[in-house]
């Protein structure tokens, strides 16, 4: 697929798949709060089942099989794929027991703390050389880490396995060579991850907990499920293809700025001063992130990579 001509309308149009899909992510929490009493073994097991059959569903329809082959063909892709669902599921499911758990707050933090996380691993793993700017966020954002644990006595789990399993998944997918076309990529993982789920639903319904019924509008609800991780991630793919992705780089920020309101501000979930204060050290790293970017992306013309949608 060719990306579209740039111009002023072209850019207008991936702004607002950019906020349409960020957004999205952004009211997560509300859907997923809304799926109580289904616990978040349960959400997560429909939330793969569902996405899975929209795939499937879809690609019918384009009758687009070509590309697996070549996935099975290529082991090393194949095993890069196996490991990014493994990361995903570990990601979404955390990300619910947060929501249900009324700390919606501590993966707001996750998400937050995410392109740090990103650029230490670059560091860590890949070898990469970071600019004085970029040591310094990476340095204040260690610190936050570091002030959270002391000051909540504990350490911030939440957040930083979060922040970790998503920057891991991008990682992998970077490393391993296995990205692909959204819809096929979203296809594979949650196919690799179908057994698991239907084990998960299997022994929820043995133990008379199953939700799924229980309701008219709670089943449409889970039932939906594929649809709503599906959508703004074919938002994010689209505005990827029209606007720099040193844009979609700034405009990912709206999704944890959302979720934090969201879980104060609508479920009115306390957020102790001590974690305010966190919050504004990793905010001033990544001011100074965000600043760094912006600097080589008009010295060198280039992009910044975007985080990995699929998250959340």
């Amino acid at each position: 697929m060719t990306a579209p001509a740039a111009g002023p309308n072209t850019t207008s149009a991936g702004t607002a798949y950019g906020l349409l899909a960020y957004g999205i992510w952004g009211i997560f929490p509300l859907y997923f709060h809304a799926l109580k009493p289904a616990g978040a073994w349960e959400i997560l097991a429909h939330r793969i089942a569902w996405t899975m059959l929209l795939c499937l569903a879809i690609l019918a329809v384009r009758r687009d099989w070509a590309w697996i082959r070549g996935v099975l063909t290529d082991r090393r892709r194949a095993a890069g794929l196996v490991a990014a669902a493994a990361l995903i599921a570990t990601n979404w499911v955390i990300y619910v027991i947060a929501v249900l758990g009324g700390r919606t707050y501590e993966a707001a933090l996750g998400y937050f703390l995410n392109p740090l996380v990103t650029v230490g691993l670059g560091v860590l793993v890949l070898g990469e050389r970071l600019r004085r700017l970029q040591w310094l966020a990476v340095a204040i954002g260690a610190a936050a880490g570091i002030y959270l644990a002391v000051a909540g006595g504990t350490l911030p789990w939440v957040a930083m396995s979060l922040a970790l399993s998503f920057g891991l998944y991008g990682l992998l997918k970077k490393r391993l060579g296995a990205t692909l076309d959204p819809w096929h990529s979203l296809f594979a993982e949650t196919t690799i991850l179908l057994p698991a789920a239907a084990v998960i639903l299997a022994i929820i319904a043995a133990r008379g907990e199953s939700t799924y019924g229980a309701g008219s509008g709670h089943t449409v609800l889970l039932t939906l499920a594929g649809v709503v991780t599906a959508v703004p991630l074919l938002l994010f793919a689209a505005a990827a293809q029209r606007v720099p992705l040193v844009t979609i780089g700034l405009i990912q920020f709206i999704t944890p700025v959302m979720q934090l309101l969201v879980g104060v501000l609508i479920l009115k979930e306390h957020v102790t001063p001590a974690l305010w204060l966190g919050f504004g050290i990793v905010w001033v790293a990544l001011i100074i992130l965000t600043i760094d970017s912006l600097r080589a992306a008009h010295r060198n013309r280039g992009t910044l990579p975007p985080l990995d949608p699929g998250a959340a």
